[in-house]
């Protein structure tokens, strides 16, 4: 695998030269702000130099490129692969009751003999997370599934997935990859939860309505005091960890939407009835010492370029601000010397927990790492 990156800002441009590269089985990775999904001419011009690119990518709350953290611009890397196979397929989505269809369709367009792994990047605004991973588990089960779910800030009014090199709304991206790659992942958070955990009373699919017994919404107001105010975004400082009695696996949720009307949350992905939820906090050093984890669970041993593409929650970046730098930093410092860094702040994280089957995350760093 060979892998060069660059970057694209409107008022500059390009900030290489774009090199010329023959090889057929070229995947280009593009994260990106969510206002490209009008500015098209980047796009356009990768397109024209590569029509045999393998095209994938998708909006971002920041974008993630070697050790650095970039805004309202695309970060973009070359992965020449030399003795693998790729194949893309996407499909539309209108809401999140379609998830988990989504889902088994794309899973079963990818399944192969020598199928290795599958990458996957989600309309973040228009989809149930958790039943989208149960979709791709149902099918192609020991397979290796991460990826993640298209950011827009802290606007949460539009996100883009790339389809045939093109931004597109209410969209879902899957990567096949076949043959000789090496795929590797981790994902964690080092958030801690604080204050009482409380029974899920009431919810449907991602939506929590109560908390035992109690309006989930004017509780979860209590917690933020003034930072209700501003809802959803604020919400990102404080997730919900969810745990079942008698099990040690914690998932964690982020809020993506509030509805006073009926004084609910709606959350990435499913909020069981009777699972507990504790709220969460973190600090700088908690979260570099995450993703410091979640590299170490990725890390290998070899010589050969790899490709790292990571996915952080957006909740992170605003919990660390001008710092977040530095777990981009902590991942590379884990990994090979050969390896290359690219990613974006999202509103879910898809990995297995540790192994097995994929589950929706958030609050996470999540690292996908490619070599051959």
């Amino acid at each position: 695998m060979k892998i060069s990156t660059l970057t694209y800002t409107v008022a500059h441009g390009f900030s290489s030269v774009l090199p010329d590269i023959s090889s057929p089985q070229l995947l280009i990775l593009i994260f990106g702000h969510s206002d490209f999904l009008e500015h098209t001419h980047p796009f356009e011009v990768l397109a024209e130099k590569y029509p045999q690119a393998t095209f994938m990518g998708c909006s971002s709350a920041g974008e993630i490129l070697g050790k650095h953290i970039h805004d309202n611009s695309l970060v973009i890397a070359l992965a020449q692969f030399e003795s693998s196979r790729l194949h893309m397929t996407h499909i539309a989505i209108d809401g999140a009751q379609d998830s988990h269809h989504a889902g088994r369709v794309l899973a079963d367009r990818l399944t192969g003999d020598d199928l290795k792994g599958i990458f996957v990047l989600s309309d973040g605004l228009n989809v149930n997370g958790s039943e989208l991973v149960q979709g791709f588990n149902d099918v192609v089960a020991g397979i290796t599934v991460t990826g993640g779910l298209a950011g827009d800030g802290k606007h949460f009014k539009k996100t883009w997935v790339l389809k045939d090199g093109k931004p597109t709304s209410h969209t879902i991206a899957a990567l096949g990859l076949y043959g000789d790659v090496k795929i590797g992942h981790g994902s964690k958070g080092g958030w801690k939860p604080f204050g009482p955990a409380r029974e899920v009373t009431r919810a449907e699919h991602n939506v929590l309505y109560e908390l035992a017994g109690k309006p989930a919404l004017s509780l979860y107001k209590t917690y933020l005091g003034e930072m209700a105010e501003g809802l959803p975004a604020t919400g990102l400082r404080f997730s919900l960890a969810l745990s079942q009695p008698g099990e040690t696996k914690e998932l964690v949720r982020t809020i993506l939407a509030v509805d006073e009307a009926t004084q609910s949350l709606t959350f990435a992905g499913d909020i069981p009835v009777g699972a507990y939820a504790q709220l969460m906090r973190a600090n700088l050093e908690q979260l570099v010492e995450g993703a410091e984890d979640a590299a170490l669970m990725s890390a290998t041993k070899t010589d050969a370029e790899v490709l790292c593409i990571a996915i952080s929650c957006v909740g992170r970046r605003m919990v660390m601000g001008v710092d977040a730098e530095e777990e981009a930093e902590a991942v590379l410092d884990i990994l090979p010397e050969s390896t290359q860094q690219i990613g974006f702040y999202s509103y879910g994280e898809i990995s297995p927990y540790a192994k097995g089957s994929c589950d929706l995350h958030n609050q996470t760093m999540t690292l996908t790492t490619l070599y051959e």
